[in-house]
């Protein structure tokens, strides 16, 4: 199964939630998808594993065999290459990788060149393992490509997305079985997460939502989630000593066996709501 945990916005509790999953759910893998800036292994504190790069590749012009005819620039819908006076401009950052330039090319004056856009880390058990995006990279998406690849069929899978509905997060959430977003019950919390159960619904994944910051009225949430049919499955209540753990290093779970109780009965509820 895999289960992939978002949110509207950051600093819902998106990556406490996660990573406590993957504390009590055995044999999990734990996946970090926030690209941007992962956190996960500062709390799941894994041993040190392989660091592999992660190339993407992007044209080449030949100065000797391109006649600037400009077809290259023209199919280009990111304008990553352009024809300027006598001179190809290539903007690697803008470039998509697709290859169509160098399709075009009738005098064949394109080729492609491996590019590094940053790093993928797994533990030495492929239990923990998360991307990371190069300084001043803005395009993630291949790593996620990639980390996905290193997921294990056999094993429950967590996925820790991104905040948002960006490009990465749909790129994290296909093929997922279920979808448990988290939020708290702010108005900036649940105009957000409405965003993201829009999406989630539009893919066609099943949804749950995680009500972190809780407290005795939270009728606004309540109303959100009956009007959108998605189900609460876990309420975290405001706590100090919570947010306490958190700024150590530490998830509920590690401290307290009554949210090892209560992750463990939210991973059983998504898995039974995935299967209806």
């Amino acid at each position: 199964m895999i289960l992939a945990v978002l949110s509207g916005k950051g600093g819902t509790g998106k990556t406490t939630v996660a990573a406590s999953l993957a504390r009590v759910v055995p044999d999990s893998q734990y996946v970090d998808c926030d690209v941007e800036e992962p956190n996960g292994f500062l709390f799941l504190n894994p041993e040190p594993g392989t660091v592999e790069e992660v190339m993407v590749p992007v044209p080449s012009v030949d100065p000797g065999l391109c006649t600037l005819c400009g077809e290259c620039a023209r199919i280009c819908q990111f304008n990553a290459i352009a024809v300027a006076g006598k001179n190809v401009l290539v903007f690697p950052e803008l470039c998509h990788h697709c290859g169509a330039c160098a399709l075009v090319c009738k005098p064949f004056a394109i080729t492609e060149e491996d590019r590094r856009i940053g790093v993928i880390e797994t533990d030495p058990s492929g239990s923990v393992l998360q991307g990371r995006l190069d300084v001043g990279e803005p395009v993630g998406v291949p790593i996620l490509s990639e980390l996905k690849r290193r997921i294990d069929p056999r094993r429950p899978a967590i996925l820790d997305c991104a905040p948002g509905a960006s490009c990465a997060v749909v790129r994290s959430l296909e093929g997922s079985d279920y979808a448990l977003l988290v939020t708290e019950p702010t108005p900036f919390g649940l105009h957000d997460v409405s965003i993201a159960l829009q999406l989630v619904k539009q893919m066609g994944i099943p949804a749950g939502v995680v009500l972190n910051k809780a407290s005795e009225d939270d009728a606004a949430a309540d109303a959100l989630c009956r009007e959108a049919g998605v189900p609460i499955l876990l309420r975290i209540p405001f706590s100090r000593d919570i947010a306490e753990q958190y700024s150590q290093g530490r998830l509920p779970v590690d401290t307290d066996p009554l949210w090892v109780e209560r992750f463990g009965a939210l991973y059983d509820a998504v898995r039974k709501e995935a299967k209806a």
